[in-house]
């Protein structure tokens, strides 16, 4: 059983690829279920064919869906959906306006973290492919299990506690308004224990892994690398990256010339930034990439010969770790050796360079406030040590 997420920058192609990439699973005999988080979904279009928020077969071995949030309350939270129906026409809220409503912050989210855990646990698939939502939002959605367990162990008794002893009040003070009862927060308790147990799933690298889809572009390229900081944080194993859209060789035109040559540039930041892990290019095709005779070019141009369900990379790419007032900054870089290290950072970038061996660096909001004090290697590792600014003395 495998997992794979695909995220990237809005734009840059991330549906094609995952389409893409389930339909090479496909033909290679896997059992393959693609489904979409994103609230904008084009997965349908991509595969140039009609799709619900039930898996539905789109060719042998490959099943498709779009999670729609409204249609996984109904099928899966019917109590708390119902509770909170009730709550908001009691103040006057009714019809179409309710349903939207109920639909709280983060639903989307979380309908989509539910629906990977019942495609792991039904045995129906041997591998999952997620279509994620723009980085932002995916970022949102692998934050939620912490956030889940946070809430599970350190709030959610408590609220319960509370909701118990005004209800007796509550039906005198405010007999229009229905506080929760105990079915409620044993939906919202069951919905919570499902969520933290995502994170067992998606933080097991023999299980999952992350990939990022970008552009050799400039505004890509650095999001790609933020949000690949954050995947490292939340302890979420990223084992490729497929840059996308790569101009071929063979055009020679001197309109593309300027185009070629930037691309030319960013791609050099990818293999800098990302490494240690693989970078696959795929071309820019002479069409746009719709329907299974297009994603079938596109998975041959990205996989080749490979197993698309295979990992490509193991091992963390870096570490952070909390230490004596600040940060140290641990980065493998087992084939550079011993010499003079050389930092530049700038706002929240940090680019290191041992010898002839480089990595450009997104830092956190947790460190990029911080300052460099120093670093080392060995062990093939480097380690970057960060501290607050030290305050400035004021002149007398």
């Amino acid at each position: 059983m495998r997992i794979l997420l695909y995220t990237g920058k809005g734009g840059v192609g991330k549906t094609s690829v995952s389409a893409a990439t389930a339909l090479r699973l496909a033909q290679q005999g896997y059992r393959t279920v693609v489904l979409s988080t994103d609230a904008a979904h084009s997965l349908g279009d991509s595969l140039d064919t009609r799709l619900g928020p039930e898996p539905r077969e789109v060719a042998p071995n490959l099943w498709a869906h779009e999670v729609e949030v409204l249609h996984e309350m109904d099928q899966h939270w019917v109590t708390l959906q119902t509770y909170m129906n009730t709550l908001l026409a009691s103040q006057g809220m009714e019809g179409v306006v309710a349903e939207e409503m109920t639909v709280l912050p983060g639903a989307e989210e979380l309908a989509g973290l539910v629906r990977i855990i019942q495609h792991h646990d039904s045995g129906q698939y041997d591998v999952v492919v997620v279509d994620c939502a723009p980085t932002g939002d995916t970022l949102r959605l692998l934050s939620f299990p912490d956030a889940a367990r946070w809430w599970l162990r350190k709030i959610f008794p408590m609220q319960r506690r509370m909701a118990r002893l005004l209800r007796p009040v509550g039906r005198v003070m405010m007999p229009d308004v229905p506080l929760p009862q105990d079915n409620i927060f044993d939906s919202v308790e069951r919905l919570l224990k499902q969520i933290e147990r995502i994170h067992e799933l998606l933080a097991n690298p023999a299980l999952t892994s992350v990939r990022i889809v970008l552009n050799p572009e400039k505004m890509v390229v650095k999001e790609a690398q933020r949000v690949f900081t954050y995947l490292n944080l939340f302890g979420y194993a990223t084992d490729l990256v497929v840059c996308n859209r790569v101009l071929p060789t063979e055009i020679h035109d001197a309109y593309f010339a300027g185009w070629k040559q930037s691309q030319e540039k960013y791609h050099r930041l990818v293999v800098e930034g990302f490494s240690p892990l693989p970078v696959l290019d795929v071309p820019l095709f002479d069409q746009e990439v719709v329907g299974l005779e297009m994603l079938g070019r596109m998975a041959a141009a990205i996989y080749g010969d490979r197993d698309p369900s295979a990992i490509f990379f193991s091992g963390k790419t870096e570490e952070i770790e909390k230490q004596a007032g600040g940060y140290v900054l641990r980065l493998p870089m087992p084939f550079a050796e011993k010499g003079a290290v050389e930092m530049t950072q700038v706002g929240d970038e940090l680019i290191v360079q041992v010898g002839s061996y480089k990595r450009n660096l997104i830092l956190p909001r947790a460190l990029a406030s911080l300052q460099v004090q120093g670093a080392k290697l060995e062990g093939g590792e480097l380690r970057v040590a960060f501290q607050p600014y030290a305050p400035v003395a004021a002149k007398s």
